[in-house]
């Protein structure tokens, strides 16, 4: 194995490159982006975790005229369009700022951030306050930015910011301003549970970006990421000289996630080939126009965890980088035939849907479609792909889930959905006849709660003892699952302490419906011929065991 020196967390294209951490080329995104001189702004839109922020101080870096880049890009494809860097490379003056901090817990700790970030841009930028070239008046509004002082900076200066710092920069250095937002929709994202906080924040972002895109003499090109194209009557108004590339165009896609080539390169120079069958099972299988894409944020966490122990397993890293929200709020509103779909997808199976690229944050539960398009355009679901093309057609999209570590996130939030959700169920009829040895009623009950259920594994047994840990969690019982007792190893403990009870479960899963009731005995006679509860029996705890059968949504037991 040969290590190789993995950025892991930057997100910093100078501090790769110079500080020798390994860079998968990407600069052939500068040449796209100016390979359209038609186009004066960029919005690319791409799930998280998928190289945007590092795209975007790698622009930063190029263009601005305050920095002296040539040793930076040597060596990189950008390198050998001679024309390109001897026109473009460091001859602008640059405006990059990112929102991905912009949240808080109500309109005010958001919009405090806000402020904070417009501020720290403006310092960075201090030394326009003695700019010969800059007017008297914006000088003034400028450090009112800047400094905060007492009432200032005044919703309306904070609404015109990035106008006021372009028109400040194309003053002293007599040139246009390259402007780069990255994660614009974060303050919006993160503000549309609530709808006085949406309309409050949308009510400053929109303008202040507005005032920067739109008819600004002081504008020379734009580029904007986020992870949605948030409708353009909400937050674009007006505003058309831009494009946007999503996940589903073409143009940009090869420049954001790794190609197969590219993993199979950083494996080759790390010698870790024998881990590229489970790196593409848990990480592949993104379909971004017509481009096969690995998560690269998982790549690299995983090459950099198999460096320090090559017997790693993967995990999924993305789903420990941020929340996933997204999936639990699609959850929690699934019903009736939405519920089927998702068991579908996680069976590995795909459903066609209409996916809808124009959303705002605050119709995202409007209706079934734009559900379907969220998970699709957070990357959650993807195109599915049959040999050499994409499955498209007038019926919709056909979505599949990409890999293993997305599919665990759907199963873990649904596990805990269960469980947050089998508390509020009314379970009093099933805990007495559980205690009571009412074999009849618990089956009855069983199954009333397994019809409320989203299936996961393909009705497993994993699926079915999760389940059953997820009817008696945070009902006051200790709940524990495949426990040594007597000559084996039972399926579901539950234990009542206070009452010095105990219930013993055998799962089985039935093949067909009418194995229901031959499994059931099956597990009850598995549980005397293991012996299991007799220790409990020698400590004066009172055991029922029971074995108990499931065939997808019905079940039966026998005490």
């Amino acid at each position: 194995m040969a290590d190789i020196n993995l950025p892991v967390g930057n997100s910093n294209f100078a501090d790769i490159i110079e500080n020798n951490y390994y860079y998968v080329d990407k600069t052939g995104l500068i040449e796209e982006i100016l390979r359209d001189r038609g186009v004066q702004v960029t919005l690319i839109t791409r799930p998280r975790r998928f190289g945007k922020t590092l795209a975007m101080t790698m622009l930063a870096e190029f263009f601005d005229i305050t920095k002296s880049s040539k040793s930076v890009f040597d060596g990189l494809n950008i390198a050998k369009n001679s024309e390109l860097m001897e026109k473009w490379l460091n001859k602008w003056p640059v405006v990059y700022i990112s929102f991905k901090d912009v949240v808080g817990i109500d309109f005010t700790k958001s919009y405090g951030m806000l402020k904070n970030t417009i501020s720290d841009l403006f310092i960075k930028n201090y030394y326009l306050k003695d700019s010969s070239k800059v007017n008297e008046i914006d000088k003034k509004v400028f450090l009112e930015i800047a400094d905060k002082v007492e009432g200032r900076p005044t919703d309306d200066q904070i609404k015109t910011s990035l106008a006021l710092l372009m028109r400040m920069l194309k003053a002293h250095y007599d040139r246009p301003v390259i402007l780069l937002i990255d994660e614009y929709d974060v303050p919006l994202a993160k503000a549309s549970e609530d709808k006085e906080h949406y309309e409050k924040m949308l009510d400053i972002v929109k303008p202040m970006l507005s005032s920067a895109i739109k008819d600004n003499q002081a504008l020379k090109l734009g580029v904007v990421t986020g992870c949605l194209r948030i409708a353009k009557e909400s937050i674009f108004t007006g505003t058309n000289n831009f494009v946007s590339d999503t996940i589903s165009d073409i143009r940009l896609n090869e420049y954001f996630g790794f190609t197969q080539n590219e993993v199979d390169k950083i494996l080759t120079e790390s010698k870790l080939e024998f881990a590229a069958g489970d790196i593409k099972k848990w990480y592949d299988g993104y379909h971004f126009g017509e481009t096969d894409v690995y998560c690269p944020w998982n790549v690299m966490n995983y090459v950099n965890s198999l460096q320090n122990n090559p017997k790693a397993k993967p995990v999924g890293y993305w789903k420990n980088s941020s929340d996933n929200m997204i999936i639990r709020s699609f959850i929690d509103s699934a019903k009736g035939a939405i519920t089927g779909k998702i068991e579908t997808l996680l069976s590995g199976g795909n459903i066609i849907e209409n996916i809808n690229e124009d959303l705002t944050y605050q119709n995202l539960h409007e209706s079934e479609d734009n559900l379907w398009s969220i998970l699709y355009l957070t990357g959650y679901l993807t195109l599915e792909k049959k040999e050499e093309s994409f499955c498209v057609s007038e019926n919709g999209f056909s979505l599949k889930i990409p890999n293993l570590e997305v599919k665990t996130i759907f199963e873990d939030t649904i596990k805990k959905w269960f469980e947050d959700s089998a508390k509020s169920w009314d379970r009093n009829k099933l805990f007495h006849a559980v205690w009571n040895g009412d074999d009849r009623v618990i089956t009855d009950e069983m199954t009333k709660l397994l019809r409320k259920t989203i299936s996961y594994h393909d009705y497993k047994e994993d699926f079915y003892h999760a389940f059953l840990a997820g009817i008696f969690a945070g009902a006051g019982y200790a709940v524990e699952s495949n426990r040594e007792h007597g000559e084996g190893r039972s399926d579901i403990l539950i234990k009542d302490f206070e009452e010095s009870k105990a219930v013993i479960f055998e799962v089985k899963c039935s093949k067909q419906v009418k194995d229901l009731e031959r499994d059931c005995q099956k597990a009850k006679e598995q549980i005397e011929d293991k012996n299991y509860g007799t220790e409990m029996d020698d400590e004066g705890i009172d055991v029922k065991a029971y074995g108990i059968s499931f065939w997808k949504k019905r079940c039966m037991v026998i005490i």
